[in-house]
């Protein structure tokens, strides 16, 4: 029986006989409190942890920092991005691992440095350029999506990948997202290129192709040369010598206009899976169609928890921009595109909050690199800004080309209208994302990114990255020391690029800058830059105004010798014959070379884009 009775009378006699107990019952009863607390504290982190949420990353192609309202441009709208940031956590020094689309993709994916996987280049084609190369991710590389499959999640891409597609047969599908860890998969396996528009001018391999174009013309005159003078009897050339030149002259030609002749068909291509939806695609109604398997994907998987990648087209060129934005922002079809864009990503934040998802998604929003500077038509500009950092894509070292925007948004775990001022890199998503999930690192690899939940929590108030290597290809150009004791941010860069002019900040001459030869300056001693106080990249110090030149110097050289001595030899993924058109990895939506192919006729909803 309990020792107090409703209705009963409580005596002096009983009183007393308690006096005795309480003292021995407070102990005891703090003691059991404490104790409880302790197990319940215990359980509610691991219930915390426990709770998976579900997880949309989005990753803009070729945006500029200095495009995105919230990160100072006033412009440009983005309604949609300015609160995702409003609702969540601005990182103000976001860095991608690489300039460029493949290897700082590669990154993210991964969580690791490009150079680590083989997706670095020592040649002058840094990312890939054919579906029908050899070249790709890696098949013992561990994405997230690999991770979070593994933890019981439902994992979707929609949009880029741009990763490789086959090995060494049409059909074995080593690079593609599905075997990768996805488990469902819709978009371009490829990038968008002026190429897949209309009376756009080629991007792809332009300086190359104008080549092969002068040679083809020398030959024909040539050929055509013969042929007059055989006729006329001014040489004397044997037919079967003449012959000879002219079947040279058509398999030389053949042999490069049968892949440069039809990029639209060969790489401007929509894939549902393994299947091809589209060859070439309709860019006309890509965006509503992106749109609308994005927003099914989270519908149909609304029980969760799943992973949603949703890998913009947008910014990249040739930035074709429907109907309803065309004419609509302050700078051109550039800005355009920009705003079209910020319009989906409103749309998928939508379709999670109408799923009532919102509370417990874990949002990602960020871009791939910095504005690609060189992009123009004519006089027009085609590339972002990148607001203060000088440079841009392709740019190894330079803020510009590696300094993006990151939001991040968690309703009730992430704190609202915040902001982080520490350094961050895309691959700190890959060992976050797995923290979420309650998966393990793979511990036969080194893991560059870091989780970020503690900073973002504001459980700690300083990155966990001390040094940071930015690779132009396989070309350490930079690097970055993070000193935690004083809040010091240096940056000695190795090697810059050589601009077409001092102050145009860009290469417009080549299209991109280079990473090695004779397009770049090699420093000795390395030009070092204190971020905390420049963060443009203005003026670089020197041992007559900083006192701690060398000092700075001597630790970063260090940082570099230990970093170096993790590497290991690669294969590489973006070598002269991994990247070169190969016929027979030519995905192909019929019998080849005939690939055509429309399995999206009627296909769109037009309710899920109003």
């Amino acid at each position: 029986m309990g020792l107090f009775h409703p209705g009963s009378a409580f005596t002096m006699e009983e009183g007393a006989r308690l006096e005795g107990v309480f003292p021995l019952f407070k102990r005891l009863s703090l003691a059991t409190w404490l104790y409880l607390c302790i197990l319940l504290n215990a359980c509610g982190i691991n219930t915390a942890l426990d709770v998976k949420p579900n997880i949309v990353l989005m990753l803009a192609d070729d945006l500029g920092i200095g495009d995105i309202g919230c990160y100072g441009n006033n412009t440009i709208s983005t309604p949609n991005i300015d609160r995702l940031a409003k609702e969540g956590v601005k990182l103000t020094q976001h860095i991608a691992a690489a300039s460029l689309c493949t290897p700082s993709r590669a990154a993210f994916l991964t969580g690791r440095y490009p150079i680590r996987s083989g997706m670095a280049s020592s040649n002058a084609y840094r990312a890939l350029q054919w579906n029908a190369g050899s070249g790709g991710l890696p098949v013992n590389e561990t994405t997230f999506a690999q991770l979070l499959k593994q933890q019981g999640y439902t994992t979707g891409l929609v949009g880029k990948w741009h990763q490789g597609v086959s090995c060494d047969s049409v059909s074995d599908h080593c690079h593609h997202p599905l075997n990768h860890g996805f488990d469902y998969f819709y978009g371009m396996p490829f990038t968008l290129l002026n190429n897949c528009q209309d009376n756009k001018p080629p991007e792809l391999d332009a300086a190359f192709q104008a080549k092969l174009w002068f040679y083809t013309q020398l030959i024909t005159l040539a050929l055509f040369s013969v042929l007059t003078g055989k006729i006329t009897g001014l040489i004397s050339v044997p037919w079967k010598a003449t012959l000879c030149f002219a079947l040279f002259g058509f398999l030389f030609f053949a042999s490069w206009y049968s892949s440069y002749g039809f990029v639209k068909h060969w790489n401007c291509i929509m894939m549902r899976n393994y299947n091809i939806t589209e060859q070439p695609m309709k860019l006309e109604r890509t965006t509503s169609l992106m749109l609308q398997e994005a927003v099914s994907f989270i519908q149909h998987n609304k029980q969760g928890p799943f992973l949603l990648f949703v890998s913009f087209l947008h910014v990249h060129t040739p930035l074709f921009t429907t109907e309803r934005f065309l004419g609509k922002s302050k700078h051109g079809l550039y800005g355009d595109n920009v705003e079209e864009m910020d319009w989906l990503v409103g749309q998928i934040l939508e379709a999670i909050d109408k799923e009532g998802l919102r509370n417990n998604t874990f949002t990602y929003f960020a871009s791939d690199h910095g504005g690609h500077l060189e992009a123009q038509e004519g006089t027009i500009q085609q590339g972002g800004s990148n607001g203060i950092y000088k440079g841009g894509k392709g740019m190894g070292g330079w803020e510009g080309g590696i300094r993006v925007p990151g939001i991040l948004r968690w309703p009730g775990k992430l704190p609202a209208n915040s902001v982080v001022d520490e350094p961050t890199s895309l691959m700190d998503i890959y060992p976050t994302v797995a923290h979420l999930a309650g998966g393990v690192l793979p511990q036969d690899r080194i893991i560059d990114g870091r989780n970020l939940l503690p900073l973002l929590q504001h459980k700690v108030w300083h990155s966990d990255h001390e040094f940071m290597f930015h690779y132009c290809g396989s070309y350490l150009h930079a690097v970055r020391w993070h000193q935690k004791d004083n809040g010091a941010l240096w940056k000695a860069h190795y090697v810059t690029p050589i601009f077409s002019s001092e102050t145009s900040g860009a290469c417009y001459g080549r299209g991109i800058c280079p990473c090695f030869g004779e397009g770049v300056t090699y420093h000795d001693p390395p030009l070092l830059f204190d971020l905390s106080r420049d963060p443009s990249e203005a003026m670089p110090v020197s041992p007559d105004t900083e006192p701690l030149f060398h000092a700075v110097l001597r630790r970063i050289d260090k940082a570099v010798d230990e970093h170096r001595k993790t590497l290991s030899p690669v294969p590489q993924q973006l070598s002269i014959y991994n990247i070169i058109w190969k016929p027979w990895l030519q995905p192909c939506c019929g019998t080849f070379p005939v690939c055509w192919c429309d399995k999206e006729d009627g296909a769109l909803d037009m309710h899920t884009v109003d």
